[in-house]
């Protein structure tokens, strides 16, 4: 039989996040929960001496990147309070070890993006005006006298870096009626000015990213040919596409995505995504050519230039190997861990590997997916097994490790995770396969991993249950009330049960995603009935399986009321807690639990609620 893996021992292992290199290539900030919680630490890219920076004033769960200033003497990040990203914006001064808050309204979201060069000014995107737009922090100024708003679009806008000498900005919104639309803008470093200089086609996503050591030319991204392309845009051009060297090759399957230009200038660092692998490469601005980086098979990202351009700095792991912190020489074409991951006294032989495979779907389509099969398991019996959804939708299962699933696993269930119809990293037509469709093709993409692991001869076709986090917490609610015979037990985590609800109270509380979501299902008027048929709650008497709602009350994405929804609903229905359903809000957590203590007891709680029921 599998060995359960200790539960403790493998959710305290530390991970480290939000890697941010100093403006002169010479250290790299994190925050790593080495201590337990996520604390700030520094690190000199040459001596490799670590420097931990706070003692628990940074956010138990952080969700938002570090910023270094312009001088590299302070750092810029953002704290919410028990996971409700109400993020307040403070400045860490990294040789006293001062920390001052900046000026907060309250209620917003402030997200640091750059410093200025000249170390006056902090770009940030914003929820304070309503939507999220591109304000900027004076930093010579206290109160809200320090902040000016930038942009005042109606549509979601968010800044993306400052120029080289500081006096223009690279910006991204959407001033078309087709709210699938999104191009890339500059304006000058005061808000004037704002210039759409990227525009492939109408309804793509064409993005501009960093700016070129030379200030001419903008990183550049677009989707307009039905998958990921990165590229090059000259800004004297006056053409809006005509003035890009696209690197990406034109095959409509390869995607990647661009990060940073070398300090040199000859380098474009990208992302290409790939039958659920990410890998750096890079294009030479020269003359287009690409090179890939020798690194060990696996998982690796990372496009961040270091110690002036001479090291890319990578995260590197797989389904079995935890994330390691590299720093590739690209002259030697060498990579050293500078931060390796940790494993306590756990045995990375005991982690099982996910294999990479595709199942049907009911109109015959492919489903990719990475399948966990648990090691050591006896002959000739049958046991359970679950399909996980994964969050987004846009969102994706990459051949990296999971602890929770390497848990799960250990445990004795075998674990499906499909790539269903609306993941990225398949191209625009399969990530946009479920537009106006949520609860459609993706969820017959759900049902059918639930039928292919019926075909696995070591699985209980009655032993199949089905969890997923934020939105696959909602098809985790739809899936047993459209398919009440298929799974035996179901955990939605801070999942969606009514799209009504959802959009009004993101609307009122974080209105980028109420835009967001109307990108993806169309107008709650118009579209009501789609919205009501697609709602867990309009068919909660449906359910049979046995359900376990888990939900943190100060989630602002997907708030507490879609889990006490889905729960009135059933009582309303007849069904008794406890004895149909369970259900358990945490009181200190939002959108998930990111810290130990949070990873650790929900964990606990999932696996003794499988053991019980499943």
């Amino acid at each position: 039989m599998p060995t359960p893996l200790p539960l403790e021992e493998l959710a305290a292992l530390p991970n480290v996040i939000a890697l941010s290199v100093s403006p002169d290539g010479e250290q790299l900030a994190y925050y790593a929960d080495f201590t337990g919680r996520y604390e700030l630490y520094t690190l000199n890219l040459r001596s490799r001496e670590e420097r931990a920076h706070t003692d628990g004033q940074v956010a138990r769960s952080p969700r938002t990147g570090l910023v270094w200033s312009a001088d590299g003497h302070s750092v810029y990040f953002a704290k919410d309070e028990g996971g409700d990203e109400r993020t307040a914006l403070y400045r860490l001064d990294l040789h006293s070890g001062d920390i001052q808050p900046l000026h907060h309204a309250p209620g917003s979201m402030d997200f640091p993006v750059a410093a200025h060069p000249d170390g006056t000014r902090l770009l940030v995107n914003s929820t304070r005006g309503g939507q999220m737009n591109v304000w900027q922090v004076d930093l010579t100024l206290e109160g809200e006298a320090a902040w000016t708003a930038l942009t005042t679009e109606p549509n979601t806008t968010q800044a993306v870096a400052y120029s080289p000498g500081g006096q223009r900005i690279s910006v991204n919104t959407n001033r078309s009626d087709n709210l699938r639309n999104l191009d890339g803008y500059v304006m000058n470093a005061d808000g004037s000015e704002l210039r759409r200089v990227l525009h492939v086609r109408d309804g793509s996503q064409d993005q501009v990213g960093y700016w070129h050591p030379n200030g001419h030319h903008l990183a550049v991204g677009s989707e307009a040919d039905g998958h990921a392309r990165a590229g090059l845009l000259d800004l004297d051009s006056e053409d809006l596409d005509g003035g890009v060297q696209w690197f990406t090759p034109a095959d409509g399957i390869t995607g990647e995505f661009p990060g940073h230009v070398s300090p040199d200038g000859r380098w474009l660092a990208v992302i290409r995504n790939a039958d659920s692998t990410l890998a750096p490469r890079l294009y030479s601005l020269e003359d287009g050519t690409a090179r890939a980086l020798a690194l060990p098979p696996g998982l690796a990202t990372g496009t961040q230039f270091a110690l002036g351009g001479t090291h890319l700095l990578c995260i590197h792991t797989t389904t079995t190997t935890r994330m390691d912190t590299l720093l590739y020489d690209l002259a030697s074409e060498s990579a050293e861990v500078i931060v390796p991951a940790r494993y306590g006294r756990l045995d990375p032989a005991a982690f099982v590997p996910g294999e990479y495979v595709h199942y049907p779907s009911a109109d015959g389509v492919q489903v990719p997916a990475i399948l966990y099969t648990p090691l050591d398991l006896p002959p000739g019996g049958t046991h359970p097994a679950l399909v996980c959804a994964h969050g987004g939708p846009t969102s994706q299962f990459l051949r990296a490790f999971d602890e929770e699933v390497q848990f799960l696993v250990s445990l004795g269930y075998t674990v499906l995770c499909p790539n269903v119809r609306g993941s990225s990293g398949y191209g625009v037509p399969w990530r946009d396969a479920n537009l106006r469709d949520w609860g459609g093709r993706d969820l017959a993409d759900i049902a059918a991993g639930a039928g292919y692991l019926t075909t696995l001869a070591h699985i209980d076709p009655a032993r199949i249950g089905l969890f997923g986090v934020s939105y696959g917490g909602y098809l985790a609610y739809l899936a047993p009330v459209k398919y009440p015979e298929l799974f035996r037990v179901s955990v939605p985590i801070v999942g969606i049960s009514d799209l009504h609800q959802l959009h009004a109270d993101n609307s009122r509380d974080m209105p980028q995603l109420a835009y967001y979501f109307r990108t993806m299902m169309g107008d709650p008027v118009q579209d009501a009935d789609l919205w009501r048929d697609r709602s867990a709650v309009t068919h909660a008497q449906a359910l049979k399986a046995h359900m376990f709602m888990m939900h943190g009350a100060n989630d602002p994405r997907c708030p507490v009321h879609q889990a006490r929804s889905f729960r009135d609903a059933l009582i309303a229905h007849g069904r008794r807690e406890d004895t149909d359903f369970e259900y358990v809000e945490f009181t200190d957590e939002g959108h998930g639990a990111g810290d130990i203590a949070g990873r650790t007891r929900s964990y606990r709680l999932l696996s003794d609620y499988l053991g019980r029921r499943l």
